[in-house]
């Protein structure tokens, strides 16, 4: 059995995300709760409440056990781009693309 949790449009790049990811895939969810407490990044925040959340659908939905759950899939893609423009010099305009990601996670019981 398998629990999911997903965040979508989250105003972080998806390269920025899938290195906390990258931390986290394939560990227990306690240890994986404790890596991302010490990970001094953005995502680590936005990852640590989607795992919270992939772990309450576990629980509640599954009657999964937490002490046996572990991070199986994690993975970010891109969201929609929010394209900007910066004023430089001489009359011009340089761009800037505001990123965004969707984020999921999936929780499975480890046999």
């Amino acid at each position: 059995m398998e629990a999911k949790a997903i965040a979508k449009y989250v105003r972080m790049s998806s390269m920025k995300v899938r290195v906390v990811l990258n931390l986290v895939r394939g560990k227990n969810v306690n240890e994986a709760f404790a890596i991302l407490k010490y990970t001094p990044r953005d995502a680590a925040v936005v990852v640590n409440k989607l795992l919270k959340s992939a772990v309450a659908n576990a629980e509640n939905n599954l009657d999964l056990n937490r002490d046996t759950l572990y991070i199986s899939e994690a993975y970010a893609c891109e969201g929609p781009t929010l394209k900007r423009f910066q004023p430089h010099a001489q009359g011009r305009a340089f761009r800037i693309n505001k990123r965004s990601s969707h984020i999921t996670l999936i929780v499975k019981e480890r046999e």
